[in-house]
């Protein structure tokens, strides 16, 4: 029997984070959006923050790597099952419709707020467990970020439909770039320290419950760098619905590749004046990540949907049914181990330093480590897809 856990559990079906099975969807989408789950563990637990292979580091600020590429395509993918999901709210009233989109948009936010408290307690300089200071924690976070982009982008493509949403995001992203120049500090408006990003937080949020892995308090998933997240959103949601409309076919997957390469193009011309940052999130590097996720998929597509490629796919598939309890329990999973105290080092470390290191080559040891924890949460979702447990909100 199929057990999917509903609305007061952990259920997040059609904000695109998690697999639906209508039959308007396409592989595709499940295997890019579980190749962006297993990618985003294995940047996100190498064995050593200090041994990390250049293309699995965000870059410092302007610029881009592959790994800048996952959080934009988790965004891009549920706007991408958004086009297919939002169908059944044309039959219900908009009492309906505003509840499923807050519900779903409030569980998300509050389940990345418990897992930015999570564990609730640490280790202190004596080795003993204490309980975390509570009002220290850090209020934004990915799951913030899809929660809002979900909800407001949701709203904007039921009420505006095709047209009003493609110029909700040409003026999101321009009015974006017009905010952060003239709003932040010159000769250097967009720097860490100037951004007018960073300035819109500290009016809404304590310093204290912003991210503070720059060295300065700085939310790379603040409130106001929001605003152009959600055209990738938007993005995706218009690629799902041109597909639909235009069938799984060469000539779709050619015209998604070709609108890819010219986002990226125009991407690339905006880098001059308003550079490719993720952790600002600028409207130049939202141009970039859809147009490289358009050209993906439209690769995917043409492997799998037109040649009809599939032998290879189920791997990823697994990811792509259970992501969010995946995402979850990639950080419990890691943070639990760490409690775990094996002589003078958490049980994580431990296993890295005496299975990993004695044999390898420092870059090699941290990656292999991750992709082993990849491969751990891979069975973990493996099982569940064998025994049809699916988490949903």
């Amino acid at each position: 029997m199929n057990k999917t856990f509903t609305a007061n559990t952990v259920r997040v079906a059609d904000n695109g984070l998690l697999r639906e099975t209508p039959r308007q969807r396409y592989l595709s989408l499940d295997v890019l959006r579980g190749m962006t789950i297993a990618l985003m563990i294995v940047v996100n637990t190498p064995g050593s923050w200090q041994n990390i292979y250049a293309p699995f580091e965000h870059s410092p600020w302007h610029g881009f790597t592959i790994t800048d590429l996952v959080f934009p395509t988790f965004l891009f993918v549920v706007g991408n099952a958004m086009s297919f999901s939002m169908r059944k709210f044309e039959k219900q009233d908009e009492s309906a419709f505003l509840k499923k989109v807050f519900t779903r948009t409030a569980l998300i936010f509050l389940i990345g707020l418990f897992l930015n408290a999570f564990p609730f307690v640490y280790r202190t300089d004596s080795g003993s467990l204490a309980l975390i200071d509570f009002s220290d924690v850090r209020i934004m976070g990915v799951l913030q970020r899809i929660a809002l982009c979900y909800g407001i982008a949701a709203l904007v493509v039921h009420y505006f439909k095709v047209k009003g949403a493609v110029v909700f995001s040409v003026l999101a992203l321009l009015t974006y770039w017009a905010i952060m120049y003239f709003f932040g500090s010159q000769p250097d408006p967009y720097s860490l320290e100037a951004n007018a990003a960073l300035k819109f937080d500290l009016l809404f949020i304590a310093s204290e419950n912003l991210y503070h892995g720059y060295g300065i308090p700085f939310d790379p998933e603040g409130l106001l760098s929001t605003l152009p997240a959600i055209v990738n959103v938007i993005g995706g949601f218009l690629a799902g619905l041109f597909i639909q409309r235009q069938g799984n076919n060469s000539n779709t997957v050619m015209k998604l590749a070709v609108a890819g390469i010219v986002l990226a193009l125009v991407a690339l011309l905006w880098d001059m004046v308003f550079p490719i940052n993720k952790p600002i999130w600028t409207s130049s590097y939202v141009l970039y990540t859809v147009g490289i996720d358009l050209v993906v998929l439209a690769v995917l597509m043409l492997i799998i949907e037109v040649a009809g490629s599939k032998g290879w796919t189920y791997f990823f598939e697994v990811f792509g049914r259970n992501p969010l309890f995946i995402y979850a329990m990639s950080g419990v999973i890691i943070e639990m181990l760490g409690l775990i105290r094996v002589g003078d080092v958490g049980l994580s470390r431990w296993i890295y330093q005496h299975a990993f290191e004695p044999w390898l080559a420092p870059k090699n040891a941290s990656l292999l480590f991750a992709i082993c924890y990849m491969l751990l949460l891979w069975c973990i979702g493996y099982w569940m897809d064998r025994k049809k447990v699916y988490v949903k909100v």
